[in-house]
């Protein structure tokens, strides 16, 4: 089986919906993509009138990151008909039981949007593989450079936006303010672009999220909150919405600044990036590296950072840890290899999913 195409990444999440109906909710997402493509995202409940905490999986926000749709798929396909059969999981030496499948299910509720950014997969699957943007051509002028199209969609969500402010001058965030940069881009403002608004709505519309986990690739590596800056627990006044420390974050090893988060949601973020990878290594032995996202790189405006700053800038709102899963060692493995990455993504998944208990 080769790499799903945008039709067929859709067809599969509706498919789902019509085969497990007692199970699932296919879920339309408000807003058409830039060049007019309907999105939609499949919730896996037990109980659609129960209030559970939610998980929340996202995938396919990178055009060139093929796999990440593949994983939320299989994955969903996984769960449903282990559990409608009664059966547990095997990934390789990682193994589930049928009763850890059924407490999953029946206590968590699921959110796959397997993917985000339609325009740019279908770009960079038939014209630049390499391709990592959305297909908006509004800001880049006159310009016919083809660079000068599209927006980072892990850029432009509300987080430090206006990183020139946020970050200390020496600093070297993975963001740009330039249309045409080829690769990140951030947009002219936060939830500029169709494809996050879609994200943001998923978040309003299950207030019972309590983790986003944003699937990408690659590095091997599965990352939590703060993505500006190293984490602290000591100093409540040390974070993003004071603009006092403006114009100082994003420097490793200093004591000017770090981002604060509370012990607990600290620990509780190391423990499930641990449990994650744990499964992971059961599968068959790869090594991902739990760490938080600013020691990939420092960044603003990512999904993960949004997620879990939400509850900041708006106590009513549920809190939400983020995480960002880095799979494999390039974009485009080939697809026996794409095929064993995902039982070990899946088999991570299912150990962070227990693990949330």
């Amino acid at each position: 089986m080769p790499y799903l195409n945008i039709a067929e990444v859709e067809s599969a999440v509706t498919a789902l919906a019509t085969s497990y109906p007692g199970l699932t909710e296919l879920v339309t997402l408000p807003e058409a993509s830039v060049e007019g493509r309907t999105s939609h995202a499949l919730r896996i409940t037990t109980d659609p009138q129960a209030r559970k905490d939610c998980v929340l999986m996202i995938g396919g926000v990178h055009a060139r990151e093929w796999g990440s749709c593949e994983i939320l798929v299989h994955l969903a396909a996984d769960l449903l008909e282990a559990h409608q059969g009664g059966t547990g999981l095997a990934y390789g030496g990682c193994h589930y039981t049928a009763d850890q499948v059924q407490v999953l299910l029946h206590r968590l509720d699921l959110v796959l949007f397997p993917l985000v950014n339609p325009d740019g997969r279908l770009h960079s699957q038939t014209v630049d593989p390499m391709w990592r943007k959305n297909r908006n051509p509004a800001y880049g002028g006159a310009s016919r450079d083809p660079a000068c199209v599209g927006v980072d969609i892990n850029r432009n969500y509300d987080f430090l936006f206006d990183f020139a402010t946020a970050f200390a001058p020496t600093a070297t965030p993975q963001v740009s303010a330039s249309p045409c940069d080829p690769q990140v881009y951030a947009g002219p403002s936060a939830f500029s672009e169709p494809e996050t608004r879609n994200v943001r709505a998923l978040l309003d519309r299950y207030p019972g999220t309590r983790w986003l986990v944003d699937v990408h690739s690659y590095s091997e590596d599965m990352l939590y909150n703060w993505g500006d800056d190293e984490n602290q627990s000591a100093d409540p006044s040390m974070n993003f919405r004071n603009p006092a420390y403006d114009h100082t974050r994003g420097l490793p090893g200093d004591v000017t600044y770090a981002e604060y988060i509370e012990k607990t949601d600290a620990d509780s973020a190391v423990l499930l990036a641990e449990h994650f990878c744990q499964a992971v290594a059961g599968v068959r032995g790869r090594t991902y590296k739990p760490e938080s996202g600013f020691h990939l790189y420092p960044t603003s405006g990512t999904s993960d950072d949004y997620a879990f700053a939400r509850h900041f800038v708006n106590p009513d709102r549920g809190k939400v840890l983020g995480f960002t899963v880095e799979w494999g060692t390039s974009f485009h493995p080939p697809w026996a290899e794409m095929e064993r990455i995902v039982l070990d993504v899946d088999a991570g998944l299912v150990g962070f999913c227990l693990a949330t208990a």
